[in-house]
C-alpha cells in the first residue's frame, strides 16, 4: 500500500512536504523513536472504547497478523504526519474502505458498531496524537515550547480531516484534550475481549511468528504502562509497581537517546514493520520533494481524490 520514495533506489520522488513540513512540531514529534512507545500506548487505549474493542475482537486481525496490523496502522499515522499529500490521501481512502467492512454488534450494549463511526475515529485520533506527544515528553527531548505545542494541536486538527472525525469536535489544545478525556471517561469500559486485546498488544506472543515484534513489545510494555493513569492500569488489569515506573524512566530515556540515530531507528523497523520502515526511510533518506511546499487535506483531496489510492499502492 505504501512505497519508498527514494529516488536513488529508482522510486518516484515525493510530490510535496505534505500537510506540515520540515519546521513543524508534527515532524519533530512523530519521527522520534519515542513514537513507537506512544503508538503501543495508543493501540492499547483503543480497547477502552467498547465499540472499537468489539471491532478488533470480531475481525481478529491483531491475532492473525499482529505485526502486519501494527505496521499498517503506524504507517498510516506516520504517512499523514510526514508523507506527501497524494500518498496521505491515498492511504486515508484505503483505510476508510477497510474500516467500512468492520461492522457488527457490540455485545455489552447490543448496539451496532462501525469502525468508521466519527466518535470511535475521534478516540483513535486523540489517543494517538496525545500518546505520541506524551512519550516524546517523558522519554525523549522533553516538552515542546508553548508555541510548538499550540502548533502541534492545531496540526492534529488538520490530520483529523483524513478520518471521519467531525472537525469541530477535535481538541485543539492540551486543555481541550483534558476536557475530551473527562467527557468520554464515563463511556469507557473493559471486558474479557478488550483485556485480551490490550494484553496481547502489550506483550505479543512468540507464537505470532515475528521474533523482533515479540521482543520489542515486551521491552516497551513497562515504559508504556508507566505513562498511564492508575485507573486505566487497574481497569485493564496490567498495573505494575511504582518502583518499576521509576526504574524504567532513566533506562528508557537512555535507550531512546541511542535510537535517535537514523540507522538505529531504521534497524528497529527492519523486518518487523516493513511499511513503516519504508515511510521512515523515505522521510530520512529520500530525495527532496518535487515541490518544496505544504498543502491542505482539502486541496489534496480536490487534486487527487480516490485516484491517489492507486498511486500509493
Amino acid at each position: 500500500m505504501l512505497r519508498s520514495d527514494d529516488s536513488a533506489a529508482g522510486q518516484p520522488r515525493r510530490l510535496d512536504y505534505g500537510f506540515f513540513g520540515p519546521d513543524s512540531p508534527t515532524w519533530k514529534v512523530w519521527t522520534q523513536p519515542t513514537a513507537l512507545i506512544g503508538f503501543q500506548r495508543s493501540v492499547v487505549l483503543e480497547h477502552f472504547d467498547p465499540f472499537l474493542a468489539a471491532a478488533v475482537a470480531d475481525q481478529r486481525g491483531i491475532y492473525r497478523d499482529p505485526a502486519g496490523r501494527m505496521d499498517r496502522t503506524l504507517a498510516y499515522f506516520l504517512t499523514v504526519a510526514v508523507g506527501d499529500s497524494r500518498t496521505a490521501i491515498g492511504v486515508s481512502d484505503h483505510l476508510m474502505k477497510v474500516h467500512a467492512a468492520a461492522t457488527g454488534i457490540e455485545p455489552i450494549s447490543g448496539k451496532r458498531y462501525s469502525a468508521n463511526n466519527p466518535d470511535s475515529q475521534l478516540w483513535i485520533h486523540v489517543t494517538g496524537w496525545h500518546s505520541v506527544l506524551k512519550c516524546y515528553e517523558r522519554y525523549g527531548p522533553g516538552p515542546l515550547s508553548r508555541d510548538e505545542e499550540r502548533r502541534y494541536w492545531a496540526e492534529s486538527v488538520i490530520a483529523a480531516e483524513l478520518q471521519t472525525c467531525k472537525t469541530a469536535t477535535v481538541p485543539a489544545s492540551r486543555g481541550e484534550v483534558r476536557e475530551y478525556f473527562a467527557q468520554v471517561r464515563p463511556k469507557l469500559c473493559t471486558s474479557e475481549r478488550a483485556n485480551e486485546g490490550m494484553h496481547y498488544l502489550l506483550r505479543i506472543p512468540r507464537a505470532s511468528g515475528n521474533a523482533k515484534m515479540w521482543a520489542v513489545s515486551r521491552l516497551m510494555a513497562p515504559a508504556t504502562i508507566a505513562t498511564l493513569p492508575k485507573w486505566m492500569r487497574e481497569l485493564g488489569n496490567f498495573d505494575q509497581p511504582s518502583a518499576l515506573d521509576a526504574a524504567i524512566l532513566p533506562a528508557t530515556r537512555l535507550a531512546m537517546r541511542a535510537a535517535r540515530n537514523p540507522a538505529v531507528t531504521l534497524g528497529i523497523l527492519t523486518g518487523s514493520m516493513p511499511m513503516t520502515h519504508r515511510t521512515m526511510h523515505q522521510h530520512l533518506k529520500g530525495a527532496a520533494p518535487e515541490h518544496a511546499k505544504t498543502t491542505t487535506p482539502a486541496e489534496a483531496r480536490e487534486h487527487y481524490g480516490r485516484t491517489a489510492e492507486a498511486a500509493a499502492s
